[in-house]
């Protein structure tokens, strides 16, 4: 087994394309070749936790925070975030970080954090917008009728009409079309000067961006016109329900405040939060974002959310929840993280049975109540 294989778990659960676009999530430290024997799991790299990967073995750190996430300049021991680098890379230990992919993709950090205050719908605050790579633009043709099957399996032999595991995807849609062609013109049906009425049919495809040169190549060539009609239309982006920033949380029954952090504390396994009251009687629709989900105030606001559950926020941003009737539940940032850690490796270990994965006992929260 190697890193690739656990790289690839990974990235089925939490697809690198779901982070946020100001992250840097993937593969930090080492290579896919790399040999793998055993995993830690922790919320943030640090001298503790290194030595605690090198004493067990470990061969590849899935570090949830990126280590390294500003532009790096050097690596040296001079510095102690760039030696903890460096010591990794000496013991040939490899680093994945999957962070905002992971927040983002459904069964991740944020679903885990809404599962525990019980039963309601859950969705994104903000959908994640996605567009397979097969079907990013609609190609257009018309043709005669008996000249529809011969086109659309040109066009599919360089993958148009490619929609999942289907092929040949098309849609055919029969008229009438007209053309009267000028002086020096060869039309395939009819004569140079009449105006002619051909039965033709509508085939549309989709198709990928990249392959879009050959298959209008692929379409001059199997169509019988000398000028086919083409035409091109973008396709935009779907969003996706259940993938995004943040989750709202709608329960069938509204909670008083003091049940709604009852269940938070218990979700975490803390016996603070910091609670800024709204004063509402009860709580219908929160919005909630781990880590520090301040950026994601005004959607849960606008969304009809009275309540905003996340990590840490600044403080000028929880006055103006506040005010606009938003009561803020802080926990504290990696907590609203780190329960997670123990169902990831849960879902690593059903894919890679062979895999050793532990948790980070060195791991913990860098603040602590006094």
């Amino acid at each position: 087994m190697n890193c690739g294989n656990l790289i690839e778990v990974l990235e089925h659960l939490a697809p690198p394309e779901y982070a946020e676009s100001w992250d840097n999530t993937g593969l930090l430290i080492g290579s896919a070749g790399w040999p793998l024997g055993k995993a830690l799991l922790t919320i943030d790299l640090t001298a503790a936790v290194l030595r605690e990967a090198i004493d067990a073995g470990a061969s590849m750190i899935v570090a949830y925070h990126p280590p390294i996430f500003e532009s790096l300049k050097a690596i040296t021991d001079h510095d102690p975030k760039q030696r903890v680098l460096l010591d990794a890379i000496r013991h040939g230990i490899a680093v994945y970080s999957p962070h905002t992919a992971l927040d983002a993709s459904p069964g991740g950090v944020n679903d885990w954090l809404a599962a525990g205050l019980g039963d309601a719908d859950v969705r994104a605050l903000q959908n994640h917008e996605s567009l397979p790579a097969d079907e990013q633009l609609k190609l257009v043709t018309f043709c005669p009728v008996d000249a529809a099957d011969t086109i659309r399996n040109a066009l599919a032999s360089i993958g148009a009409g490619r929609i999942g595991d289907y092929s040949l995807c098309s849609f055919e849609l029969k008229g009438q079309g007209t053309f009267l062609g000028g002086g020096g013109t060869n039309p395939a049906i009819g004569k140079a000067g009449n105006l002619q009425r051909v039965d033709e049919v509508r085939l549309e495809m989709v198709l990928s961006r990249a392959s879009l040169a050959l298959a209008i190549t692929m379409l001059q060539q199997s169509h019988p016109y000398e000028e086919p009609p083409i035409e091109i239309y973008a396709l935009q982006p779907r969003p996706m329900r259940d993938t995004g920033a943040g989750r709202q949380v709608t329960f069938d029954q509204p909670l008083p405040l003091e049940e709604l952090v009852s269940r938070v504390k218990q979700r975490l396994g803390v016996d603070q939060v910091f609670a800024s009251d709204a004063q509402h009687d009860a709580y219908g629709r929160i919005g909630l974002c781990a880590g520090a989900g301040g950026s994601l105030l005004n959607s849960a606001i606008g969304q009809g959310c009275q309540a905003f559950l996340t990590g840490e926020m600044r403080h000028h941003s929880v006055l103006d929840a506040v005010s606009r009737g938003c009561t803020v539940i802080l926990a504290g940032h990696t907590n609203t993280e780190r329960g997670y850690l123990p169902v990831l490796r849960e879902k690593l270990l059903e894919a890679l049975s062979n895999l050793s994965v532990v948790v980070s006992r060195s791991d913990c929260d860098p603040l602590q109540m006094m």
